[in-house]
């Protein structure tokens, strides 16, 4: 007998932190009576800190089983692995750095619209004392406003794609459907531990099936709390950023091609000036910090978004040149 719900959890090296996703997931799945049938499948992808290992011996109700990779493959390889192991008629996508919030399963359970197949999670942050963490806040809230403004149960296609929070952080659809989308999947990166692991399913997604998201359904986001993984974090953001947005549709492409000249041309002023980097750097925390207080922020959102503003671009706009490389690399082997 097929099960309801296979819960696919992708890791690398978050042995610390799988424990607490593993338990959230247990009991949404317990609150509800659609989804008692399930099962929890862990990707090891090629772990050195015995993460399939804090896994199993995570105490659960739920049945978990760990699918290993001999070596780091990446986010999509690993996730496909898992839902190829998977036996539920559905899936239910987390990320190691998440908690499902309690009740969401049931929101999803109750909705009564057997067009809702489809959903993508609200995410909640814990701000409280965590400049990070009120950091992507703001800039959440900012990037995605026609939702962030008035979180509410809506849907969105292909159309309003960028303008809405998604990502396979915590997703939930038909497992076949998933199959489908990572069937279809493809990269500007030869390797796609540097690829656009999410989005672009998901925009695959968005153009077969409307995605549903409400507050009701929501996981809560465990942000780096460390400065240097925060910057490394905006590294791998910049990298697949390119591979996220490549299509000229996007809001975001036209700004993407524009950013290439323009960040060069102040590279070379800085390079001929050294004060115009701190310069530059300096602005933009004052830049982001104005945007973030004519939004009505907190005051201490507003100090962090300035202060943290400038390591990100630095790191994402590092990132992105990156990305660049690795794209005219694979074009000039594959000449």
């Amino acid at each position: 007998m097929s099960l309801d719900l296979s819960v696919v959890i992708p890791v690398f090296d978050e042995a610390g932190q799988i424990a607490p996703t593993i338990d959230s997931a247990t009991a949404a799945i317990l609150e509800t009576n659609r989804f008692r049938r399930a099962e929890i499948v862990v990707a090891d992808d090629g772990s050195s800190d015995g993460s399939g290992e804090a896994a199993l011996a995570a105490e659960t109700a739920v049945p978990v089983r760990v699918v290993r990779l001999t070596e780091n493959q990446g986010k999509f390889h690993a996730r496909l692995a898992a839902l190829e192991a998977a036996e539920g008629e559905d899936v239910l996508l987390l990320d190691a750095g998440v908690t499902l919030a309690p009740g969401g399963l049931r929101a999803i359970e109750l909705d009564g619209d057997p067009g809702a197949t489809v959903w993508n999670a609200h995410t909640l942050m814990e701000t409280e004392r965590r400049p990070i963490a009120q950091f992507w806040s703001v800039v959440q809230d900012i990037a995605f406003a026609a939702y962030q403004e008035q979180p509410r149960r809506t849907s969105f296609g292909s159309e309003e794609f960028d303008r809405f929070p998604k990502g396979t952080t915590c997703f939930f659809a038909p497992r076949a459907l998933m199959l489908d989308a990572c069937a279809a999947f493809t990269s500007l990166y030869d390797d796609l531990r540097h690829s656009s692991d999410d989005t672009t399913m998901i925009r695959w997604i968005a153009e077969r099936e409307r995605i549903n998201i409400s507050p009701d359904f929501a996981c809560v986001y465990r942000p780096r709390t460390s400065l240097t993984a925060f910057f490394r974090h905006a590294v791998v953001r910049g990298v697949v950023f390119p591979d996220s947005f490549r299509e000229p549709s996007s809001r975001f492409f036209w700004p993407m091609v524009a950013f290439y000249p323009v960040s060069a041309g102040l590279a070379i002023a800085a390079l001929r000036r050294p004060v115009v980097a701190p310069v530059l750097l300096a602005g933009v925390g004052v830049a982001a910090g104005g945007v973030a207080a004519a939004k009505g922020r907190r005051p201490e959102e507003v100090t962090s978004v300035a202060a943290l503003a400038p390591v990100y671009a630095l790191g994402h706009g590092l990132g992105m040149w990156k990305g660049l490389a690795m794209v005219a690399a694979r074009h000039l082997r594959r000449r």
